[in-house]
């Protein structure tokens, strides 16, 4: 029997690194997705096909070489649910994306979210809420400080709204835009970002505490600008995310750059993900969506443009 299931990328609004210090975020799911295939062998192994590597081991023991490999969670998910099961055979997964690697659009979060589902489907369907929770739970196997908001967007589609303590709710909104994200092509690493904001603010405790209530009235407004569909005001405080963002140091000197072109023609722009390398995003409707795709593709990124996916997991 083969079980397949499919998880949108994710973009983040606003909050992002504010969300695990107890801020509200406001995320979306994009129209690019990964899709995961998974089939119940005889063999006593879990076999992983993706564009990450390809990984055969035993499904009991774990090895040395498990700790550090990108397909780890994957790892747990299968074990876990085998485990569940108390099943004999093995699992053989395969993962295809068209989701940028490792540049803050979700891909492990997206990942974690179909291959719980499609790998749990081969023996009984688990509810959202139950492959969320395993997805959470297999993602933190290699980013430990995940707040779980990529996690949750990425499992119901459309908007959200994230709270840490309150969990989240899905966003009504009429409000017809696109969104041009540009890849800088910088390297980064997650937790390595994650660990400089949290040094951040344990020397500048009270600055920090400044920046987070700023970023909550911030993401109040957004969500009144929602409710009107006020597409300028919503790009507006776009912009001002990121000027928080550029004092507690995760934008890079390209990252800024490709923000200030965007903004030339955008109604506001802002990095998404951790930073330090990764995408940047400009809001846009048709009337600014051409000048603002050509004038980023100017920069020597790669760009492309991308409209709200409200199925979630499928």
């Amino acid at each position: 029997m083969k079980s397949i299931s499919s998880a949108p990328a994710k973009i983040i609004l606003f909050g992002e690194h504010f969300v695990v210090h107890g801020v509200k975020a406001l995320l979306c799911t994009i129209d690019k997705r990964v899709i995961v295939s998974s089939n119940q062998i005889d063999e006593k192994v879990i076999k992983i096909k993706s564009t990450l590597g390809n990984l055969s081991t035993n499904i009991s023991s774990k090895s040395i070489d498990e700790q550090k490999n990108p397909l780890k969670p994957f790892l747990y998910i299968a074990r876990k649910i085998l485990e569940k099961n108390n099943t004999n055979s093995g699992i053989e997964i395969e993962i295809n994306s068209e989701i940028p690697i490792g540049v803050g659009l979700g891909s492990s979060s997206a990942c974690c979210v179909a291959a719980a589902a499609s790998i749990s489907g081969i023996f009984d369907k688990l509810s959202r809420e139950q492959i969320l929770k395993l997805a959470i739970e297999a993602e933190r196997e290699i980013f430990q400080k995940t707040s779980g908001a990529d996690c949750a967007v990425c499992t119901y589609g459309g908007l959200i709204e994230f709270n840490a303590k309150e969990g989240f709710s899905n966003l009504e909104s009429k409000m017809d835009f696109s969104l041009v994200i540009a890849n800088s092509k910088e390297t980064h690493s997650t937790n390595h970002i994650v660990h400089k904001v949290q040094d951040f603010k344990d020397k500048h405790q009270e600055l920090f505490s400044s920046f987070c209530d700023k970023e909550n009235m911030i993401i109040e407004k957004a969500l009144g600008a929602l409710e009107e569909n006020n597409l300028v005001v919503f790009g507006q405080l776009m912009s001002k995310n990121q000027d928080l963002l550029d004092q507690l140091g995760v934008t890079t000197a390209k990252l800024r750059n490709l923000v200030n072109v965007a903004r030339g023609t955008s109604y506001g722009a802002k990095i998404t993900g951790a930073g330090g390398g990764g995408c940047i995003i400009g809001l846009v409707d048709d009337s600014n969506l051409d000048n603002t795709l050509a004038n980023l593709k100017n920069q020597d990124s790669e760009c492309f443009v991308s409209k709200i996916d409200y199925n979630g997991l499928t």
